[in-house]
């Protein structure tokens, strides 16, 4: 298994920009599909992004297209979204997760592990 670890979130205005991080274990990060979720408050949690093993493969939620982008540094072990033209409905906390596959998915099962989350609020 990986463990994963979030970044990068914190109390931003709406309009700008931020990105998020999330940095995983294991020496099998290569191989695996990356994915995004998010929970805004009294919300299911939502598919925002995924990213397949090499990153040349990207899913978009259709919610978040042209705002977000998601990305990985396979040396580094790390896979990124980047967010701008914040909007205040991007308030959430924002989660990463893996699978044990190359291919990009965008439902909740096809993700095996998790990290804790990093909360984003979005002011106006």
């Amino acid at each position: 298994q990986v463990q994963l670890v979030e970044s990068g979130g914190g109390l931003v205005q709406a309009g700008g920009s931020l990105r998020l991080s999330c940095a995983a274990s294991g020496r099998t990060f290569s191989s695996y599909a990356m994915g995004w979720f998010r929970q805004a408050p009294g919300k299911e949690r939502e598919f925002v992004g995924a990213i397949n093993w090499s990153g040349s493969s990207t899913a978009y939620a259709d919610s978040v297209k042209g705002r977000f982008t998601i990305s990985r540094d396979n040396a580094k072990n790390t896979v990124y979204l980047q967010i701008n033209s914040l909007k205040p409905e991007d308030t959430a906390v924002y989660y990463c997760a893996a699978r044990s596959g190359p291919l990009v998915k965008v439902t909740t099962y096809e993700y095996a592990y998790w990290g804790q989350g990093t909360q984003l609020t979005v002011s106006s």
